[in-house]
Formats: C-alpha cells, structure tokens, sequence
C-alpha cells in the first residue's frame, strides 16, 4: 500500500500551486469585499487546461480520475483561496459527469469542450426552497412537448447563476403518485439558462461573497428535447454520479482550507511574543494545532480513499459521504483555532483566518448536511433502520 503521489500527481499539485502563487490573500481579500467574481482566476486555470482534468481525451480534456482532480481542487483551497477560488470552477470538474457517463455522442461533443475551454459556464439547478435535500420530492417540472420540454419551478442555492450560461437542471417529468418509486420520474436536463424566462435573484450570504449563490425561478423555460441526459426518468440515478464525486472534492478542498488556517496560525504563533517568549512556546497553543494536523491528516486519507474507489469503478458512497463529514468538521475546527491563536487580531480581516473560517461553514452545510450523512452511514453500512 503506497500513500505517495505518483510523480504526475505531484506535478498537478505544483503546477497549480504555481498558477495559484498570482492570486494571493490579498487577491481573495479584496474579492471578499468588492464581491467580483474571479474571472481572471478561472481563465488562467482554463488556461492551463486544468478545467477539463477529468473529462475525456477526446472532447479537449485530461482523461484523469476524481483523484487527481482533488488533488487540484485541494492545491487552489490551500493556496489560501478557500472555496471563492473552488467554487468558481467547482462544477466544470464534477458537474459534467453525468453528461460524460450517460450522454450520447452528440451530446459530449456538443456540451463538453466549452466548459473544457472555459468558454462558457454552468450552474448546478438542483435543490429547491420547499424540497431542500429531499431531491425527490422537488416541485420543479418539465412537461414533454415533443421536441421540447415546458418547465415551471424554482431552485434555490444555485452558485454561479449570475454568471453562467448553461445549467444542469433536474426537473420530475412523471408526477411522483404515478411513480413506482420516489426516485423514479425525475429527468436530468443540460441546457441554456435563458434570462428571459429564468428570473435570478442573488442570496445575500455569510461568506465567499465573489460567487454568487441565488434563487432562480422559471416560468416557462422550453428546453429542447435533445437537452435531455440519457433517459427520461432516470435523472435521479444520472445525478448520482456527480455527487459523490463532488463530496469527494468538498472533502479535499475542506482539508486544503484547513491546512491553510493551521499555515497561517503556526507561523503567528512563531512571531507573537506575550510575556517575553512566542505564544508558540507555550503548550495551551501547541496541542490544539497539533490535534489539528492530525485531523487533518486523516481527513486526507479518508477523502482519498473515496477518491480511489470511485476511480477503480467500485462503490464509492460510503466513504465519500464520510469523507465530507469528517473534513468538513476538522477543517472547520482548525479554522477556529487559528482565529483563536491570532486571538483579536483573528477577527481582523487583514489576517485572512477570519475569512477561512467563513468560507469553510459552507463544507459543513453543502451539498449535504451532516446529519444525513450520519444517517446514511447508519442505514447502509450498519444496517440500522432508516429514520426518516
């Protein structure tokens, strides 16, 4: 069992990192406070070609595997760039799965080398205000008309609306009394979010300020009939093999945050002198950033773990789920403590843990809540009963 990077993962890691080394703390600070989104930020990345490090040879991208583009995604997180700089290209790395693993050639040729490119951008159109994580129960429907579907509905937590022009949305097609299965009669849709019948209000929120998160309603939206990802009614399974992916990434990205306030914290615990000595020398300091790294450090192991599995074709749920879980709670911690070990100075905007620390609560929150997760775990690893 070897836990080393392979000579090209590590060069992923170090190109990005290199990339990253142009948009430093004071670049994420002052996007923090204008709230303008980072567009030279991702066109360098599109640039590099790093948008497309898991999507397909043929259609402009990498080839590569989740783990390789965690990896990535972790390298922009520890950069000090947070989740302003993951989250503006989050969804060209996981969203397209479902298009690449159900889509017909057309599709994947028609839709995938502008994102890859980064040529255009796509928002995720899934939760919605009354439904939240209760995907199957979503109110949002597409009516087939034939060579178009008619849809009516709203989400809500949808990132990047206010710049996207493509969004993947999943819509029930068949109302859910007329379904064997909750699951069944929902369609996935990747389509022009078009502004003329989509209405786009940004949500006003605690942190990354720089992507936008908004509610989006729409009244009468025609999506032609070859927007359609794979078969109509299977949207729910389709949509599956972008989430855990992206739980994957959120694990990796929350450890990158993590590791960043731990940076951060160590280093000012080494030049703050109090009483003479570095407040660093002193233990009530030391122990909790060492429980930090550690933390850290088997969130890692965790998150790439799932990383794997997921790239080797075998069941991934499980360990992706608690990937999420466990570093989103130890980057969380880690970034509470390196504003404690700042003390006031960490409630200074100036110092940047503040804002880690901020942007790390969305981990914790997104895409999915940590109590549905403990539940998950509960009912399929240990077999308990399900309790909701």
């Amino acid at each position: 069992m070897d836990f080393s990077l392979t000579d090209e993962q590590q060069a992923i890691v170090d190109h990005v990192g290199r990339i990253c080394v142009d948009f430093d703390d004071q670049y994420w600070l002052d996007r923090d406070d204008t709230g303008e989104f980072p567009n030279d930020f991702v066109a360098a990345m599109a640039e590099g070609g790093w948008l497309g490090i898991a999507m397909p040879e043929e259609y402009g991208g990498a080839g590569l595997g989740i783990t390789e583009a965690a990896l990535m995604m972790q390298a922009v997180a520890e950069s000090g760039a947070c989740l302003s700089g993951c989250s503006a290209i989050h969804l060209n790395i996981f969203g397209p799965n479902p298009i690449v693993k159900f889509g017909t050639d057309e599709q994947k040729a028609r839709m995938l080398p502008p994102l890859i490119r980064g040529d255009q951008k796509a928002c995720f159109a899934v939760t919605e205000p009354d439904a939240g994580l209760n995907t199957t129960h979503l109110k949002t429907r597409a009516e087939n008309k034939g060579d178009h579907y008619l849809v009516n509905g709203s989400k809500v937590w949808t990132s990047t609306a206010q710049q996207a022009d493509k969004m993947l949305l999943i819509a029930r097609t068949t109302p859910i009394e007329e379904c064997e299965k909750a699951t069944l009669g929902l369609s996935l849709f990747y389509t022009d979010l078009d502004r003329k019948s989509c209405e786009i209000r940004e949500i006003h929120k605690m942190g990354r300020k720089c992507v936008d998160s908004n509610q989006v309603f729409i009244d009468n939206l025609e999506v032609p009939a070859e927007d359609l990802i794979g078969e109509e009614g299977k949207g729910f399974y389709y949509l599956l093999h972008g989430l855990n992916p992206e739980r994957v990434l959120v694990a990796a990205e929350a450890v990158g945050i993590g590791r960043a306030a731990l940076r951060k914290a160590s280093a000012y615990a080494k030049e703050r002198i109090v009483f003479d000595r570095p407040i660093g020398q002193n233990q009530g300091i030391q122990h909790p950033l060492a429980i930090n790294w550690a933390e850290l450090e088997a969130a890692n192991l965790l998150a790439f773990k799932a990383a794997t599995l997921y790239d080797q074709g075998e069941e991934a749920g499980a360990h992706a789920n608690a990937a999420k879980y466990i570093a989103a709670e130890a980057a969380f911690k880690a970034c509470t403590q390196a504003v404690m070990t700042h003390g006031g100075y960490g409630y200074a905007k100036e110092y940047h843990v503040e804002r880690y620390m901020r942007e790390v609560m969305i981990a914790r929150i997104a895409p999915v809540s940590p109590q549905l997760i403990l539940s998950y775990i509960a009912e399929r690893v240990l077999g308990l009963p399900k309790s909701y």
